[in-house]
């Protein structure tokens, strides 16, 4: 199974209703968003990862920011506004509080287009945009770091820089998400996100 349909299962029933209602949206437009709004995350990621600086970056604030997270923690700190109050870890709502920083680093440059492409892509407004990537944006990077450090395989950024870039393929060739990371990619006609060394620091993920 890919990472972006293992992450949607993840997030199917009551994550879903938790978005919607946080969107301002019914279920049905929120799974929608959420199904175009994961895949250009991390195709995003996979296109950074390919560099071996953004790999070694990511990997770095996988580990040391985002391992020993669990998505469901992470939800409610996103839609609690950050505050780890009910129980939730102070970790958690840590990564929540610094999804701007983290989608900053992911998209460089290029977020307002980013939030336009998925825009233009779902019917969501612009505050709706924002809003649904600062909450999936934390939500990938812990089910990134279960997903490499919760097992009893050592990672490793090679690893990880391959792993990421297979799942940027498989997207790419998805007509519909596909289209939106292809389109958000090429807009300049490089190929690139252009954000240049906006990994270089890894510990900033989550103390931007």
């Amino acid at each position: 199974m890919n990472l972006v349909n293992d992450l949607l299962g993840q997030l199917s029933g009551a994550p879903v209703q938790q978005v919607s209602q946080q969107l301002g949206v019914d279920p049905g437009t929120a799974e929608s968003a959420i199904q175009a709004a994961l895949p250009m995350l991390i195709g995003a990621l996979g296109q950074n990862a390919q560099q071996p600086q953004g790999a070694e970056a990511l990997f770095g604030a996988l580990q040391n920011d985002h391992q020993g997270l669990d998505i469901g923690s992470v939800l409610g700190a996103v839609l609690g506004g950050g505050n780890s109050s009910a129980g939730l870890s102070p970790q958690a709502g840590m990564a929540a509080a610094a999804a701007p920083a983290i989608l900053g680093h992911i998209f460089g440059g290029k977020q307002q287009a980013a939030e336009q492409t998925l825009g233009s892509a779902t019917g969501l407004n612009s505050p709706q945009t924002r809003m649904l990537m600062q909450i999936l944006a934390p939500i990938v990077m812990a089910y990134l770091a279960k997903r490499f450090f919760g097992g009893q395989q050592a990672a490793s950024p090679t690893q990880l820089q391959s792993v990421l870039g297979q799942e940027q393929e498989q997207i790419r060739q998805q007509p519909g998400a596909g289209g939106l990371l292809g389109s958000l990619l090429d807009q300049d006609g490089d190929g690139q996100l252009g954000i240049g060394d906006a990994l270089s620091a890894a510990s900033r993920f989550l103390k931007s």
